[in-house]
């Protein structure tokens, strides 16, 4: 609150006060009082006015300076009724009823709103659980009836299963998907290599179709994470390096360690990206000038890995060029404690 804002809606007690005055001063010299009379019952009356207009601006100040302050520090600010005192004048107690009715009626929007998520997200789950039936059937019949139908038919129902992990996890956004995944967490030392075989023989079937030839070097390396959740990854990166790939297409899983980390390159030699989309790669909905010439890009994969990262502690990066092919960097920290230990 200005002391300027503060004089402005004061004014009608000022100008009140100083007409009182003028009243006065004129009474009092009609009577016959002398000028220095007048003047020092002026002085008295328009000090007694100063001052308490100033103590009234310094405790409404103060008193308004901590409702900001409250305001600032609390996350929810439509719950700031419930730490602020109640007013003591009659007009601010009106508003602090308000406040009150606003808020009341906030929890009750907030409370419905989280109800129908909660039961989305029930749905959703379910759902996602039950169609994985379907799924396993579909792949059991096409594997005892081998023909190139039945192979394009496999290399979709990989497309199909990818997309209700997303669809799974996307729909577990925010604090429901930071729950969801911490409760589903198995953090233990695993090889990169198993994973990295895992995640390849998920995709088989697309690679094949694509005609994508894999190589992997060097996987030597443990490291301690989630295997489920770093084989989503790997599921992401792989699609994206089919779905963006040319010419011959080639993907090369590689690992090097540098000090305390682990790095796992997946490497193609794809369309690439250009300099202008790489720092946005991993925005939601962002899919860049390759994937407004695809109309099955979404722009998801790539952000939901890097919160499934960022909940690992895992390092995502990326380097492209255009038409140069496209290297997604996975890093990984080695827990020298336990590396000690086991040494």
């Amino acid at each position: 609150m200005s002391g300027r804002q503060y004089l402005k809606n004061h004014l009608p007690v000022i100008l009140l006060n100083l007409l009182g005055m003028l009243a006065l001063a004129l009474f009092l010299l009609a009577a016959g009082n002398p000028v220095q009379s007048v003047l020092f019952v002026l002085a008295v009356w328009l000090t007694v006015v100063i001052l308490w207009l100033a103590a009234v601006y310094l405790k409404r100040k103060k008193y308004l300076d901590g409702l900001l302050a409250m305001a600032e520090g609390l996350k929810e600010r439509y719950l700031i009724p419930e730490i602020m005192e109640e007013p003591e004048q009659a007009e601010g107690q009106v508003y602090y009823q308000l406040m009150k009715m606003a808020e009341k009626s906030m929890l009750e929007k907030i409370n419905g709103v989280q109800r129908e998520r909660k039961e989305y997200k029930e749905y959703i789950e379910q759902w996602l659980h039950e169609v994985k039936t379907p799924i396993t059937a579909m792949k059991l019949l096409c594997e005892n009836n081998r023909c190139e139908f039945t192979k394009d038919m496999l290399a979709e129902l990989e497309n199909i299963n990818r997309f209700t992990q997303q669809a799974l996890y996307y729909a577990l956004k925010g604090d429901d998907f930071g729950s969801y995944t911490e409760k589903d967490y198995r953090i233990r030392e695993i090889r990169l290599e198993d994973v990295v075989h895992g995640a390849i023989a998920e995709n088989k079937y697309l690679l094949r179709q694509s005609r994508v030839a894999v190589t992997v070097d060097g996987m030597e390396n443990r490291v301690y994470t989630d295997e489920r959740w770093v084989r989503f990854v790997l599921n992401q990166i792989i699609s994206n390096a089919v779905k963006y790939r040319s010419g011959e297409p080639v993907v090369h899983f590689f690992t090097e360690k540098k000090g305390n980390q682990v790095f796992l390159y997946i490497k193609d030699n794809g369309v690439g990206i250009s300099q202008s989309d790489l720092p946005r790669i991993f925005e939601k909905g962002f899919t860049g000038q390759n994937g407004r010439m695809l109309q099955n890009s979404t722009g998801i994969g790539l952000y939901l890995c890097r919160r499934l990262c960022d909940r690992l502690g895992i390092g995502l990066t990326a380097r492209s060029e255009e038409r140069g092919g496209t290297t997604i960097i996975l890093s990984f920290q080695v827990n020298d404690f336990v590396t000690g230990a086991r040494g």
